[in-house]
């Protein structure tokens, strides 16, 4: 028997405000291009069955470019005659019970089975159950729905358990309303010949269980996600549980470091192959407040020029010429960051400085002036 799993697919995401030739934001469409590429791979692989772990869009409710990119794709996976069993996470689930779930939608396919009600649903075929616990807001109800599974396990057929959650503080991702699976109920892992975990984004063998994986996301939804690996499992159960892991192709994201201490030198060398169109992170270590004033990231982005976005991060170095903060809270940033450029630099460095400071000081305020 194999079985393909794969979750947290965020169809609708966007970000970083970058259209592409065919005016959509370039970043939502890599997530329906991973997407794509999953949907191709099932085609070539001809699995046995289909399963997502959740997430399948970001939010609960979804533009209607994604619903229709959802439902072209659904069609593709029904016209396979392969089951498709699909549960909800939290950016799919509706937080008040006033708004209809969105994976209702896709209830009138053939071939594919939905389980959104935040209760447990027990998808049975010939040889093989699927018990799927979809994400719940209330973890009161949770346990009760735990209790359930566990009572529907069949000891003559395969079982496999779905869900969206962290198992254990590990796989925590501090979001709003994720449901942590109760540690106590853990061995009911052992009863499963496999359990499929959405929400955590990486690849991940759950350490302590032998059959408890994380398939990972498809995409980033956060540049702070420096995994250059997403993709799908590949889940074979025969005698024993087989796991192959297959990566997709994704836009790479780079990191690049430049060393303020010898920032012509440093800058100079920069590693500027294979960057068109991807996602590059510079980090610019030991800078000192003089230099953050006369550094501008639009400098930095020029190397990068074929990138499909530039990103700075300033790095301070620390310990060196640091300003006596004493008394700081009579003084406003800007008086502060003023004196510290004053004592740090001579009279004609200074005067030159300051309308720079003053300047950047006055777009600060400009852009984040909240409203009365």
């Amino acid at each position: 028997m194999k079985i393909i799993h794969f979750s947290d697919t965020h169809l609708g995401f966007n970000d970083l405000d970058i259209l592409n030739d065919e005016n959509i934001n370039q970043r939502e469409a890599d997530f329906y291009d991973a997407f794509s590429q999953v949907i191709e791979q099932i085609k070539e692989i001809k699995p046995d069955f289909i399963i997502h772990t959740g997430d399948l869009f970001h939010r609960s409710s979804p533009s209607n470019r994604a619903i229709t990119f959802a439902l072209e794709q659904f069609k593709r996976i029904d016209e396979l005659n392969i089951p498709f069993i699909l549960i909800a996470g939290n950016h799919s689930t509706p937080k008040t019970n006033l708004s209809s779930p969105i994976l209702k939608i896709f209830e009138s396919f053939k071939n594919i089975h939905v389980s959104y009600t935040q209760e447990y649903k027990k998808v049975e075929f010939e040889s093989v159950i699927f018990h799927t616990l979809p994400h719940m807001n209330d973890e009161t109800k949770a346990l009760s729905q735990i209790e359930l599974c566990e009572e529907s396990i069949h000891k003559n057929k395969k079982n496999i358990m779905m869900m969206h959650c962290s198992v254990g503080a590990t796989y925590l991702m501090s979001e709003f309303g994720e449901w942590v699976y109760p540690a106590n109920k853990e061995y009911i892992f052992k009863m499963m010949d496999y359990v499929a975990l959405g929400h955590w984004h990486g690849f991940s063998q759950v350490s302590k269980h032998e059959n408890v994986f994380y398939s990972g996301s498809t995409e980033r939804t956060n540049l702070n996600d420096k995994r250059n690996s997403k993709g799908f499992v590949l889940v074979s159960l025969n005698e024993a549980l087989h796991i192959e892991y297959k990566e997709i192709k994704i836009r790479p994201i780079l990191l690049r470091e430049i060393d303020c201490e010898d920032y012509q030198n440093s800058a100079s060398q920069l590693d500027t192959n294979d960057i068109k169109d991807a996602l590059i992170e510079v980090r610019l270590t030991n800078l000192t407040a003089l230099q953050s004033i006369d550094i501008q990231n639009a400098e930095i982005k020029k190397l990068f020029a074929e990138a499909l976005h530039v990103s700075v991060k300033r790095e301070f170095k620390k310990g060196i010429n640091e300003a006596n903060i004493e008394g700081i809270e009579a003084l406003s940033l800007e008086e502060y960051f003023i004196e510290h450029i004053k004592e740090d630099s001579n009279e004609k460095e200074f005067e030159r400085l300051k309308p720079k400071i003053q300047e950047l000081f006055a777009q600060y305020e400009e852009t984040h002036d909240d409203p009365l």
